[in-house]
This record gives structure tokens, C-alpha cells and sequence, in this order.
């Protein structure tokens, strides 16, 4: 398992995040940190969730721009 610190350092979004665009956060519990499921995005000084507009209740520690998914087999043909 990811040590905390590891995961902090995978969500190296560093100031505000951009409000333009969809990113992944890092959250943290009393069990530990987790990556959210879905897309976030930051709108008036709150998290998100990019497909509902739902607030995010959970502590958000980090965040990064989306990153590329690997091609799937079924993507190719």
C-alpha cells in the first residue's frame, strides 16, 4: 500500500486549482488517503464532482490534471 506521503507526491497540484477543467483529488479519511472515482472541479471555493455538480463531503488533500489513460484493445478496432 501507497505510504501517505507517496500519494501526496502523485497529486503535485501546486496553487489553486484551474476552474476550467476537470482534475483528480486525493482525499483523506481516519483509514487513510483514496483517489476519488470521478472528476472534480473547483467552483467557488468548493470541490465538486464534474458530472453531477454534487458537493464533494470528504477532505480533500490534493489534486492533479487528469491523467492519460492507457488505450484499451477495444479502442483500437
Amino acid at each position: 500500500m501507497a505510504t501517505r506521503e507517496k500519494r501526496l507526491a502523485q497529486f503535485d497540484g501546486n496553487g489553486a486549482p484551474p476552474t476550467d477543467q476537470p482534475v483528480e483529488v486525493l482525499c483523506e479519511d481516519h483509514s487513510g488517503t483514496y483517489q476519488l472515482p470521478f472528476a472534480c472541479r473547483w467552483i467557488d471555493g468548493q470541490w465538486r464532482n464534474d458530472r453531477t455538480g454534487g458537493m464533494v463531503e470528504a477532505t480533500v488533500v490534493g489534486w492533479r490534471l487528469p491523467r492519460a489513460r492507457p488505450e484499451s484493445v477495444a479502442d483500437r478496432g
